[in-house]
């Protein structure tokens, strides 16, 4: 930033770091390195802590680039304290799962592995499994992609699939049809990628279930109104063709991955190449193996030594493991065993048994969480059902009762209110009951609406409903319900077919707190009592209006009743 220049707002750097994401997912180091050097100066000048995690996540990201392993580790370290600060939130996610794919390049697998677990922890509570549920954020959407991106890092397949999916059906909610792209293009490439594992492990009918569902989510991308960057479309004719070959039709997907890779090795980024040259070696494999003669081995075996190079130079120790084990496989096949024994060597002390067992170990933990965060948000929506009225969305009367089981009356002063809709079977009578169950999510809205901060408003049964107010002595709260009152029978009720505006009556009793008055009710049920005997006498009085203990009419109009005592005292 240079003096006098205008400030740069959370938008600007918001799309900085869209930019920034976009290019390491493409690997695209040049234009990463590049617009770092740009944003970093509007990074540093941001206070929001926030801010400073994506800094030290981004610097982890170049540090990693630059070879420095040390000084990424310290980044990711400092960008999870600046997160230390943060509410959770989908920013708070997306660095999470951000963080998550720098620590798997960087082969640290159980660390990325505890990132990936908070990050879809967190993800699940912003984006809820039912696709309807929940406030759609396109930075949820990017924390699902890196998750997934993460989890084929770790050779969690099933997995990496589940969140591409589900990042999906949150950008299908969102109106930006460049992140539905992303998405529709992720969830091709694991699902084509899936498929390939099942298929080497027999399991055929699987695999071309999952294939053809690529080959849709391709397709479905295409049908977009999108344009983009050149190096996705190509990535995505390269899983397209693929997933031709593993849903059943190799010799229809040569044609078409062979345009591509000669495509993408003109203008392609490094990585991409690499994945071309992965994706037509295993094509060549496969269509070896089903002709006789094969034909295709030795060009295949060049391709996989290609693509490990390329994985190498991009970090993706993933499929450069890949490709070790399939030369090997592959020069076996050919007859050329101390050549195979080179190859997986290499594979192996890039592997191991007790690496193998440690993702094992972490699979089965995710999976575990995941069906434990389940099964608590399932728990929620059944609590959720047992105490909530469906219609009004007001807590029920199992709801108000546990509520008032658990107040201390005497402690400070407590004010109950009974409040009832006047001549409501009129209203179901006269003109059905879907207007008199409009009538009560008015009246519950303008009750909720009307009440003072802190008072709780329950449906209790039928046209009944219940007002609780902490701490509220009877002057305040005959001020608070009075309002209430004046609310409803003020309010705009001409949209409706109804013979007279509604009413309410409403009851209202207090505990006083024990200093002031040593007669404490035994217990809630007999301050309820006694507020719903002061509504019957309110609707005994003309209805529409306020009745208390000690209150009696003095010009029988509506609203409070007044008596001979002291005035009420005002409400907080």
């Amino acid at each position: 930033m240079t003096p006098g220049s205008p400030p740069v707002t959370d938008g600007h750097l918001e799309a900085a770091l869209r930019l920034l994401l976009a290019a390491d997912r493409r690997d695209d180091d040049a234009a990463f390195r590049a617009g770092l050097d740009d944003a970093e100066p509007a990074l540093a000048a941001a206070a929001e802590p926030r801010w400073a995690a994506w800094r030290a996540a981004l610097a982890a990201r170049r540090a990693l680039l630059d070879g420095d392993r040390d000084a990424a580790a310290d980044g990711v370290t400092a960008a999870r304290k600046a997160l230390g600060a943060c509410a959770p939130s989908a920013s708070t996610a997306l660095v999470l799962a951000y963080l998550a794919h720098v620590e798997a390049t960087a082969d640290r697998l159980d660390a990325a592995m505890l990132l990936a677990v908070d990050a879809s922890l967190l993800t699940e509570q912003l984006a809820p499994a039912e696709p309807a549920a929940g406030t759609p954020s396109p930075e949820v959407v990017q924390a699902h992609l890196w998750l997934s991106l993460t989890l084929t890092a770790l050779d969690l397949e099933e997995l990496a699939v589940a969140q591409a999916e589900r990042g999906c059906a949150v950008a299908e909610r969102l109106p930006d049809l460049g992140e539905r792209w992303q998405l529709l293009r992720l969830c091709a490439q694991q699902r084509v990628e899936l498929a390939q594992t099942l298929r080497r492990r027999g399991q055929a009918a699987r695999a071309r279930e999952l294939a053809g569902a690529a080959i849709a989510a391709a397709s479905d991308a295409r049908a977009l109104a999108v344009e983009p960057d050149p190096d996705d479309s190509d990535q995505l004719d390269v899983v397209q063709a693929w997933a031709l070959s593993c849903h059943g039709e190799p010799d229809d997907a040569l044609g078409p991955l062979r345009s591509v890779h000669r495509r993408v090795h003109r203008s392609g980024s490094t990585w991409l190449r690499g994945y071309a040259d992965l994706a037509l070696a295993r094509l060549l494999t496969r269509l070896s193996q089903e002709h006789s003669g094969g034909g295709g081995g030795e060009e295949a075996a060049g391709l996989l030594v290609d693509a490990a190079g390329a994985f190498a130079a991009t970090a993706d120790r993933r499929r450069y493991r890949q490709c070790l084990l399939e030369l090997g496989q592959a020069t076996a096949a050919m007859g050329r065993p101390a050549e195979a024994l080179y190859w997986l060597d290499a594979y192996r002390s890039d592997t191991g048994r007790a690496h193998a067992r440690s993702r094992e170990l972490w699979a089965e933990m995710f999976v575990r969480r995941s069906r434990l965060r389940e099964a608590e948000r399932q728990a929620a929506v059944l609590r959720r059902h047992a105490l909530e009225d469906p219609l009004t969305g007001l807590g029920n009367r199992r709801s108000a009762e546990r509520r008032l089981a658990g107040l201390r009356l005497g402690a400070e002063p407590l004010s109950l209110a009974v409040v009832d809709v006047d001549r409501f079977k009129e209203v179901n009578d006269d003109t059905s009951h879907t207007h008199g169950d409009e009538v009560l999510r008015r009246v519950a809205a303008l009750l909720r609406e009307h009440s003072r901060a802190g008072d709780e408003v329950y449906r209790w049964a039928g046209d009944e409903f219940l007002v609780v107010l902490p701490a509220a002595t009877q002057g305040q709260a005959l001020a608070a319900v009075e309002r209430l009152r004046a609310a409803v029978a003020e309010a705009d009720w001409a949209d409706l077919p109804l013979s007279e505006p509604i009413t309410v009556s409403i009851g209202v009793a207090t505990a006083p707190a024990a200093a002031d008055d040593r007669s404490v009710p035994v217990g809630w049920r007999s301050l309820f009592d006694t507020a719903d005997l002061h509504l019957f006498s309110a609707k005994r009085g003309g209805r529409n209006r306020v009745r208390a203990p000690g209150l009696v009419d003095g010009d029988g109009g509506a609203g409070t009743a007044a008596g001979d005592q002291a005035p009420p005292e005002a409400a907080p």
